[in-house]
């Protein structure tokens, strides 16, 4: 086994030769914690949350759920429910999304990847540029779509044909121009917080009234 610290502003711990059981007893030990697991056939990522990242998911969580409010698109959030492929893959997104899928997994208390789809979008801060890996498990877990905000970039990761492809419009949300959200992130930190989702509610209006 071997291991690799990252510096702040997470911190992050990557361990390689790791078991599918460790990273299973992991889960288990750790429990509500703020501790975020990633499992890539045998390479595991510890991660603490930073408040720079937290305030980052939180923002763009809440711009998810405003687009769909405001575009009356039914949604389901799981926040950062643990997906697992067994033996493979596992992880727990900063956000994610039932849009698509929603009918399949409503009301369901558990998620068995063997029986029931992934979240048809995933959203996840990426400030220490750790998301190629998270991709490789989301590509496994079959998510079709994932925004990776870096704190300057937003990009939108479509699944086609095994693999990500970066593209300018989202499967979620395809009448909208999603990567002119960036302008309003960058002001997620000197902003207040409702006054920032006011501020983007009104330019998604504007931006349906245009279409």
């Amino acid at each position: 086994m071997t291991a690799q610290t990252l510096a702040p502003p997470q911190q992050i711990v990557q361990l390689s030769g790791i078991s599918w059981q460790t990273y299973e007893n992991l889960l288990a030990e750790i429990g509500d914690r703020q501790i975020r697991l990633t499992y890539n056939r045998g390479n595991l990522e510890i991660m603490v949350p930073s408040p720079e990242h937290e305030r980052f998911k939180e923002v763009l969580g809440r711009f998810v759920e405003t687009l769909a409010e405001e575009l009356d698109v039914k949604i389901e959030p799981l926040g950062s429910t643990t997906f697992k492929r067994p033996e493979l893959s596992g992880a727990e997104p900063d956000k994610c999304f039932y849009i698509q899928n929603l009918s399949a997994i409503k009301g369901k208390k558990r998620i068995d990847m063997d029986r029931d789809p992934p979240p048809d979008l995933v959203v996840e801060i990426d400030i220490t540029s750790r998301s190629e890996n998270s991709l490789q498990v989301y590509a496994d877990l079959g998510v079709p779509e994932v925004w990776i905000y870096n704190g300057t970039r937003l990009r939108i990761n479509r699944f086609e044909n095994g693999e990500y492809v970066e593209c300018d419009i989202s499967l979620a949300f395809p009448s909208l121009p999603i990567l002119e959200i960036v302008r309003f992130l960058e002001q997620a930190e000197t902003m207040d917080y409702l006054e920032l989702i006011k501020a983007f509610r009104a330019w998604v209006r504007s931006q349906i009234q245009q279409n």
